[in-house]
């Protein structure tokens, strides 16, 4: 994988993409959006093979995470809807913003598991990504910021991440404020799941992803699938489903070594997903 505005690199069943663009901050750029989905897309096409990606690591260059939406993208789809002739339907604003929408959506519902470390500067768009993340790693340098409100504009593709992670009030308090946080305050109201010093987080990440890599890649997936479905479904409409899925992950190789594994006081081994 040969990106410019990311860097890609992956060892065993982890990918560690790493928002590459240190001289703003790891910015969003277009560029940088369609090659996080390039780097999704390859670990998913992945999944069978002998080199399958199992758990994605987001994380910025040089101590931040990222700052958000690069500005001269915008200003350049500002300057092109101004262009517009009379019939013309596209909006380039939409559409450079439906962009970084749909990379929130991807991420957020790939079979893998997705974790998010978060340091430095995570504003707007890189506070959206932060909420999409399985599990959200901050350390004590992590300053969070939602930017939009006070910048006369919305967080448009956010706001649904922002309500599933923290829920209505919290989302709208930050929302209506231009929200400020530390990382102890992320910690507390939800953002975040794990605060670590920074000399201690190569080790924390290490343990997130050996619990990770211990869970049957089909049970995460599937897992996460039903999860999805829950949040908008009352539970009695699951349960038929609900069973059924159950009873086809009991059934597969996956639930008869994982049962086996255990009534035999073993670790699994599971095979590729």
């Amino acid at each position: 994988m040969d990106f410019i505005a990311i860097h890609a690199e992956q060892t065993g069943a982890v990918l560690q993409i790493t928002l590459n663009r240190p001289e703003s901050r790891n910015a969003m750029s277009l560029q940088m959006v369609s090659e996080l989905r390039q780097a999704l897309e390859h670990a998913q096409s992945s999944r069978g093979g002998p080199q399958a990606v199992r758990a994605i690591v987001l994380r910025g260059a040089a101590g931040h995470f990222c700052a958000g939406a690069d500005l001269k993208d915008m200003a350049g789809a500002r300057m092109r809807a101004m262009q517009m002739q009379p019939g013309d339907t596209a909006d380039p604003i939409a559409a450079v913003n439906a962009e970084f929408g749909a990379l929130c959506a991807a991420y957020a519902s790939a079979p893998l598991a997705v974790v998010a470390v978060l340091e430095g500067t995570v504003m707007g768009g890189g506070f959206g990504l932060a909420c999409v993340a399985d599990i959200a790693i901050a350390t004590e340098t992590a300053s969070f910021r939602l930017p939009e409100t006070g910048l006369g504009v919305v967080p448009a593709q956010i706001a649904p991440f922002l309500v599933e992670r923290l829920g209505y009030s919290q989302a709208k308090r930050l929302a209506v404020t231009g929200g400020r946080l530390g990382a102890a305050e992320a910690l507390r109201i939800g953002l975040v799941h794990m605060l670590v010093e920074t000399s201690k987080l190569a080790t924390e990440l290490e343990s997130v992803l050996a619990d990770i890599l211990a869970c049957a890649p089909n049970a995460l997936a599937a897992t996460k699938a039903l999860m999805a479905r829950a949040r908008w479904q009352d539970p009695a409409e699951l349960v038929q489903d609900a069973a059924v899925i159950f009873s086809q992950a009991a059934q597969s190789a996956e639930g008869i070594e994982g049962m086996t594994a255990f009534m035999q006081k073993r670790k699994p081994q599971w095979a590729l997903p």
